[in-house]
């Protein structure tokens, strides 16, 4: 690969790709708010960089952060990436954010003449490191075209929706529903133990039957041994994402009851003071609620994401 590639945001999502790419001997340089956080990149590779313009000179920017404030600040205020007369070809941002920001920074950046692609990703840093994202991207088909073969080193697919934001939509449908499977996924585990079943052979009957997936998988170890500090997601980002698909939601007029009950738990389990943890203790929240106080099982569980 011939182009000189920046990465901003180095959180737990943003490492487990960049190494992906410098595995693949991409020519990388990478910043990040915290800059320790970038030591670690270091043997494999990349360049650190002390501050964001110097990756103005890359060929293409990767940003993965946490909200559009965090995408405009990053890019366009002061220190920001273009913050000088120097800019990369294009900026391909994997945030979880909303169309409308995701537009504002479209219109911006393709007025200093640079491409834009919005290229979102299924999974979190675990599925990362094991190849095994998902990666949607929409924007102009040529700029998608220039940059598949980077997409295509970050997990197992990639696809084109079309032009503007409508990557934006599939990242918000995709983490509602997200939301909507491990609220589902955490009630009926309570069920079950509650009436008697032990909760890793439910749990692995469940990934062994025609509703078992790679998400229910993957989260079956923590919660088989309530492994939460194991952070791959936290409550507030969920909830963050569910306030986005319920906005997506009224603005194009549909109905999602289920997505509206979830949205209200995950804001319970944000509102008990839930922090720097894994978002599936919501399982010990819901079984709280129905008098059950739950202990590790102790057993030993795949996540499926062995090689």
């Amino acid at each position: 690969m011939s182009h000189k590639i920046g990465w901003i945001g180095l959180g737990r999502m943003g490492e487990a790709m960049a190494i992906r790419l410098l595995k693949n001997k991409c020519d990388v340089s990478v910043w990040n708010r915290t800059a320790s956080k970038a030591e670690p990149l270091k043997p494999y590779g990349a360049k650190i960089v002390a501050a964001k313009p110097d990756l103005a000179g890359c060929d293409i920017v990767f940003t993965m952060v946490s909200t559009t404030a965090d995408l405009k600040q990053v890019l366009f205020e002061a220190g920001g990436l273009l913050s000088t007369a120097a800019k990369p070809k294009m900026v391909v941002d994997c945030s979880s954010i909303s169309q409308e920001g995701s537009a504002d920074v479209r219109a911006e950046l393709e007025k200093r003449g640079i491409a834009y692609l919005c290229a979102p990703v299924s999974g979190n840093a675990k599925v990362a490191k094991a190849g095994k994202l998902s990666v949607v991207a929409s924007g102009p088909k040529a700029s998608y075209e220039l940059v598949k073969p980077y997409l295509a080193m970050l997990g197992r697919s990639e696809i084109w929706l079309g032009e503007g934001e409508l990557a934006r939509i599939w990242k918000i449908a995709h983490n509602t529903m997200f939301g909507v499977i491990i609220q589902t996924f955490c009630e009926v585990a309570v069920l079950a133990e509650k009436a008697g079943i032990p909760r890793h052979v439910f749990l692995e009957s469940i990934n062994n039957s025609v509703l078992g997936s790679m998400y229910t998988k993957y989260k079956t170890p923590t919660l088989t041994n309530l492994t939460f500090d194991k952070v791959t997601f936290t409550p507030q980002l969920l909830l963050k994402d569910m306030d986005l698909g319920m906005s997506a939601a009224k603005k194009y007029g549909v109905t999602m009851p289920a997505a509206a009950a979830t949205r209200e738990s995950i804001s319970s389990l944000v509102g008990r003071g839930h922090d720097n943890v894994d978002f599936s203790i919501l399982l010990v929240e819901l079984a709280k609620s129905a008098g059950l106080e739950l202990t590790p099982d102790n057993v030993e569980m795949s996540d499926g994401l062995e090689s």
